[in-house]
């Protein structure tokens, strides 16, 4: 049965395992590890023959659990289902934090999304019941601050289907964000795939205070690394200023590494995490990774020498760090608030502020919300209420009774703010906005980690830039990016006020937490007679079939339907918001196929040339017809692409359709992890100029498929309509299990072939 927390017997099994892999991993390597080492080679596979090295070998690794939400888990327990097992090999649990829309208040929108999505509800919870599978209603919480109060362990390693599952490395575990497929892997009892990471080393030096916030170590790390510096490697902290953030900040740190791409970000244990742990009534846990603090720390060498260990290392002084915002339009556009002024003037930022929000699974703790609370409470002090409107996201019931009880909520209400659900909803889409109609521009500042064009709202139009919860607040005071509003006079009503950097919130609640888990349903000791709940004829689920197998012969001259031009992220490809109720049907979710990809040939966003008809339309109808007419076609991707959420539809969607293979400048980890395991081929250009070269109204040629092999470089033709050509090479990260998953058609045919 699934328990509602990791166990200390649970934990000290996971202790003993490590201790054993990493004493075969020491004697091969016969060095000092850092901690991330540590944890990844504590859950090898098979650590006495197991390839180590980073940025080239596949590690085969097993993870302690699995974590998924509402939207992703659909496809994923579909997936599952598929595969033919009768009960989860790991530990995992179902969070309904996704589908909740926002829209008049906690009470309210948890109500009406039940009632909406009651239908997915069901499935998810009888499949839950049925798998083994621990169940979290709506309501409950959003999921990576849920699993930091119930799951996360120090030293343990997580997966989740979702690409913030990195939250809880802010208690030293490793977690990383994966698809349904991955996840569905684990769940069946086989080892987690993935390329064995490079390692980042960040040394935190100072200590925060005033007004900066361990939201702005990441939004500065952004800044250094940009969007995809991460890539396929681990950020793992250090050094003397780790000591001055809280367990929660250290989640909000790690939380945001999906920002930039990283596998994982992670901290070393540490009194912070001691605090946490026993707040959250796992004093066990606490006592267990106190008296196995070597296996939760880098040995003392590597921050003595961390230039020895990591292929980075990155400085940041916390005593000289300034509150930042970042945005629009990407996490990594970041600027010192003292910057934001000139650059509104000079870029034509809209700088009255339309909305302030706080809370997302980066920043709704306990912790967040008090420091947002004490900023209104000064303000509410001086006669100043929210001048924009102020919607405030608790992190779970837990969070949300506790600053009940301790009077947050009320401090809130008086300052003029809305109380949403304890869920996702405006950071992901789940947002029914009504004041600005889309395509009109305005700007909202926000807590959230992402802030592409129209996620939050549908709206490309919006501006959204983020910063930390008690900024936030600052700036719904001020209600304008024209001034500094932590550093200037405000002018309120004809006078001026100013506001007073917070003063240190408790990490944990003084009174304690009050404990609450209503929301969670454990799945029955015996299954038996349980079905799982499928409605046929359903437009909101549908049972998948097996995708077709590679039919052996190259790909010759097929349409290119897209080439996307600059950023395209999952949120492009497959965007959320009002999709979301198609996550477990896949031939309906597949209509909004590349509607937010800017085609470099047409300029639009979604729309593309028909490669038959010379009719310009909906990139999605195109796919479509040629599937129909039983043709393959191909789409060409810029500098990232995949980038952001580990929604896997982005990679089922092209397949379903008909796709075969995605060519790109470069790829986000996820996401071409994603394709490789729906039996799609991912090629980069080997140079990226080449990209260039494609035009509008080429066919491509994919040739030599029969030879293909592990690094082994790929021949592509672009035949041009004037009849001339190009012929280029391209490379791949294929290895030779994910060859057999390209040829079986997709890696969940290759494990119904195992079983």
């Amino acid at each position: 049965m699934a328990a509602i927390e990791s166990t200390p017997e649970f934990v000290n099994a996971v202790y003993q395992r490590t201790r054993g892999r990493l004493e075969a991993v020491r004697k091969r390597l016969g060095r000092p590890l850092t901690l991330t080492e540590k944890v990844l080679f504590g859950h090898l596979n098979d650590p006495e023959r197991a390839e180590l090295n980073p940025g080239t070998a596949y590690l085969e690794l097993r993870p302690d659990r699995v974590a998924m939400q509402d939207a992703t888990a659909q496809m994923a327990l579909l997936q599952f289902m598929l595969a033919g097992i009768e009960r989860t090999a790991v530990p995992t649990t179902v969070h309904c934090d996704h589908l909740i829309r926002a829209r008049s208040g906690a009470e309210a929108d948890v109500a009406r999304a039940i009632e909406e999505n009651r239908e997915v509800y069901d499935f998810l919870a009888s499949c839950s019941a049925r798998y083994g599978i621990g169940f979290w209603k709506p309501g409950s919480g959003i999921i990576h601050q849920v699993v930091l109060e119930n799951y996360a362990f120090p030293g343990g390693m997580m997966i989740g289907t979702d690409s913030h599952t990195p939250n809880a490395g802010g208690l030293g575990m490793f977690a990383s964000g994966v698809g349904g497929a991955d996840a569905m892997d684990v769940m069946s009892g086989f080892p987690w795939e993935v390329l064995q990471p490079k390692l980042i080393g960040v040394c935190l030096t100072g200590k925060l205070s005033g007004w900066a916030a361990p939201k702005d170590v990441i939004l500065k790390l952004l800044d250094i690394l940009t969007v995809k510096g991460g890539t396929n490697a681990v950020v793992e902290f250090f050094g003397p200023g780790c000591a001055s953030i809280s367990c929660t900040g250290k989640g909000t740190i790690t939380n945001m590494g999906a920002e930039h791409g990283a596998t994982t970000s992670l901290f070393p244990y540490d009194k912070h995490m001691e605090v946490y742990l026993k707040a959250t009534r796992r004093g066990g846990l606490a006592d267990l990774a106190s008296s196995n603090r070597d296996l939760l720390a880098a040995d003392t060498e590597v921050e003595a020498s961390p230039e020895k260990y990591f292929a980075r290392v990155v400085e940041i002084d916390l005593d000289r760090l300034e509150p930042h915002l970042v945005g629009p339009h990407t996490p990594d556009l970041a600027r010192p608030l003292s910057k934001v002024p000139a650059a509104v003037k000079e870029n034509g930022y809209p700088a009255k502020i339309s909305v302030a929000l706080v809370g997302s699974c980066t920043n709704s703790s306990y912790e967040d919300i008090a420091r947002a609370a004490a900023v209104a409470r000064e303000a509410l002090a001086q006669g100043v209420k929210a001048r924009v409107p102020l919607l405030i996201t608790p992190g779970s019931e837990q969070v949300y009774a506790t600053i009940e009880r301790d009077g947050l909520l009320s401090v809130f209400r008086d300052f003029g703010a809305t109380v949403l659900a304890n869920a996702c909803g405006p950071c992901i889409g789940q947002w029914q906005r009504d004041d600005f109609p889309k395509g009109t521009p305005n700007t909202i500042v926000n807590s959230f980690n992402r802030n592409f064009p129209a996620r939050n709202d549908g709206n490309p139009a919006t501006l959204s830039f983020i910063a930390s919860p008690e900024v936030v607040i600052a700036y719904a005071v001020a209600g304008t990016l024209e001034i500094n509003p932590v550093a200037e006079e405000i002018p309120v009503n004809g006078r001026k006020m100013r506001l007073s950097p917070p003063p240190p919130a408790p990490e944990v609640p003084e009174k304690g937490f009050v404990f609450k888990a209503e929301g969670y349903v454990a799945p029955p000791e015996k299954p038996a007679g349980i079905n799982v709940q499928v409605r046929p004829g359903s437009d909101r689920l549908q049972l998948l079939e097996p995708f077709p197998a590679w039919e052996g012969k190259d790909y010759v001259e097929l349409p290119v339907v897209l080439k996307a031009k600059g950023k395209c992220t999952t949120d492009h490809i497959s965007p959320a918001g009002p999709w979301l109720k198609f996550r477990g049907h896949l031939d309906n979710i597949a209509n909004n196929l590349f509607v937010g990809a800017v085609n470099a040939f047409t300029g639009e966003a979604g729309k593309t040339r028909h490669p038959l008809t010379g009719e310009v339309m909906e990139i999605s109808k195109v796919a479509r017809d040629l599937k129909g007419r039983g043709l393959a076609w191909v789409a060409v991707g810029d500098e990232n692409y995949g980038e952001g959420s580990s929604r896997e539809h982005a990679a089922m969607e092209p397949r379903h359709l008909g796709g075969v293979a995605v060519i790109a400048r470069s790829f986000a980890r996820i996401h071409e992890t994603n394709l490789k395991k729906q039996g799609l081929l991912p090629l980069t250009f080997a140079d990226a100029a080449d990209y260039d070269k494609v035009c509008e109204g080429d066919r491509v040629s994919i040739l030599g498929l029969k030879e293909l092999a592990a690094g082994k470089p790929v021949k592509v033709v672009f035949h041009h309509a004037d009849g001339t050509k190009d012929e280029i090479s391209c490379r791949h990260t294929l290895n030779q299990e994910q060859l057999g998953w390209f040829r079986a058609g997709s890696a969940l045919n290759v494990l119904r072939a195992k079983k």
